[in-house]
């Protein structure tokens, strides 16, 4: 399957990978901005010959400066060393993916290595001017990186799903306040790393807040039935889902466990998995 690509603003250019899943929507987003000299890209997207060379032939013959990578998961910074080898951009990010004990994340890109470490700031990367925001919660090192009006949002705030938070590199109570340090912010649109231009951004952060809301709120009334395991949980709460979404939908679960375990609503005995059994305080 081939990249789409399209204008989202007279600079921005959005190119959408091949790579359609449930898990990632209709494929993932890179975003290219063209300055006076060159071009910056926003994701490289995944390890897929035709994304990249869909990217190189976006550029027209322009140089690309410079990689920003939200976060190192594969179907966003694996086609980074094969744009690294064409075009000798540097690549900015949080820094490598830690290796997480009990973290078996097929998705994670342990190979990633940015070249120049960002964590939070005002920051030039091809002679244009950025914000990073450490966003954490999807990973530890998500970025969001502000640029004029638009802010691109990574898998923090996407276009068509609310994230996944999976343990150990996933952390519910990092996401949820990574969301509310965005409220009040003064970006127009989001470019997400997955669906279509957020045209009202705060009315998309009060959306995924209270979704996160509803979601603790049924975790505690089905816990008020007996001590229970995510992967239950999951299958009794989320009960318009594919099968195939329920695996994913048990971390997510597992996720709010470990933070109502942190604030001493509910306990458990030993490792926090998906089939550890929680019960209400």
């Amino acid at each position: 399957m081939q990249s789409a690509a399209q204008m989202i603003a007279p600079d921005v250019l959005r190119l959408r990978a091949g790579n359609p899943s449930p898990l990632t929507g209709t494929g993932t987003n890179s975003y290219m901005i063209f300055g006076p000299s060159g071009a910056v890209l926003v994701d490289a997207g995944p390890d897929l010959p035709s994304h990249i060379t869909a990217i190189l032939a976006a550029l027209k013959g322009a140089k690309l400066d410079a990689i920003l990578i939200t976060h190192p998961h594969l179907d966003h910074s694996g086609a980074t060393a094969a744009l690294v080898a064409q075009t000798g951009a540097q690549v900015y990010s949080f820094g490598p993916a830690p290796r997480l004990p009990g973290d078996g994340s097929e998705g994670t890109d342990f190979s990633h290595m940015p070249d120049i470490l960002v964590q939070e700031g005002a920051f030039v990367a091809g002679k244009l001017p950025f914000t990073a925001l450490h966003t954490p919660g999807h990973m530890q090192g998500h970025l969001c990186f502000g640029y004029r009006d638009l802010l691109f949002s990574g898998d923090h705030v996407m276009g068509w799903s609310s994230t996944l938070v999976a343990p150990p590199s996933g952390d519910m109570a990092a996401y949820r306040a990574s969301l509310r340090a965005l409220q009040g912010l003064d970006y127009a649109r989001y470019l997400p790393g997955h669906g279509d231009t957020i045209e009202n951004p705060a009315a998309k952060l009060a959306e995924l807040i209270a979704h996160r809301e509803l979601r603790e709120a049924q975790i505690i009334a089905a816990l008020k039935t007996g001590a229970a395991d995510a992967q239950t949980l999951a299958q009794a709460i989320y009960t318009d889902l594919p099968v195939a979404l329920l695996p994913a939908a048990a971390l997510n679960v597992l996720a709010h466990l470990i933070e109502l375990a942190q604030n001493g609503q509910v306990h458990n005995v030993g490792a926090q998995t998906v089939t550890t059994r929680f019960a209400l305080c």
